[in-house]
């Protein structure tokens, strides 16, 4: 199974490419309206796939977009669906690869659980990314990531994001998560801002600062 996406070019030959996951329930128009936002000064091509749709445990089995499920017991219950849609991305990239886009000019964008898959993948490849941007989320199963983290990621950069006041994955969740990371050797970017489970503005300048400091 291949992913379906929304893309946008810049006017002039991108230098690299920011491949951006949404969250549970959304599609790839969700963060589509902000590209112009982003004050990046370089050409950038953006790629919005748009997650499977699947039965959601937490929503009483409802069908929707989602990267894995979400509601079962065990901390490591959704890492199946969680590899699977890592390997639908990395797909995305050995395309970008194939465009003449290296790993090494791609950020890994995501939200919430698109951020999940975001630093799965990223904190895994052995061809390191030129970033990663993980809005509102978590690290999956931060309790063993260490015994699967490639050696290769441990110099990428980190954006992390989230809001103070987040009622679906709590600022605690992050923290840890970013802990674990720093614990590692990875330099991570925090940011928190005075919302819920959103973007905004001041952080959406945050992220045009760290997509300038990964692709000048």
């Amino acid at each position: 199974m291949s992913l379906d996406c929304i893309e946008i070019d810049p006017p002039q030959t991108p230098v690299g490419s920011v491949i951006w996951l949404h969250g549970l329930g959304a599609d790839g128009h969700d963060f589509e309206p902000i590209v112009p936002e982003i004050p990046i000064d370089v050409p950038v091509r953006f790629i919005f796939p748009h997650a499977p749709k699947r039965p959601v445990t937490i929503n009483g089995g409802m069908e929707m977009r989602a990267w894995y499920d979400v509601g079962a017991q065990s901390p490591s219950s959704s890492t199946n669906g969680i590899r699977t849609s890592s390997d639908l991305i990395q797909e995305l990239v050995v395309s970008e690869n194939q465009r003449g886009i290296p790993n090494n000019r791609i950020i890994l964008a995501g939200f919430s659980q698109g951020g999940v898959i975001a630093t799965y993948l990223g904190l895994r490849t052995t061809d390191r990314f030129a970033g990663i941007i993980a809005l509102s989320t978590y690290v999956h199963d931060h309790e063993h990531v260490i015994e699967e983290v490639s050696f290769t990621s441990i110099d990428t950069p980190i954006f992390m994001a989230h809001g103070v006041m987040d009622p679906m994955i709590p600022i605690a969740r992050a923290v840890t998560s970013r802990e674990v990371l720093t614990a590692a050797n990875y330099q991570v970017e925090w940011h928190e801002y005075a919302m819920g489970h959103q973007v905004c503005p001041e952080e959406i300048l945050d992220i045009g600062n760290f997509l300038n400091h990964c692709l000048i």
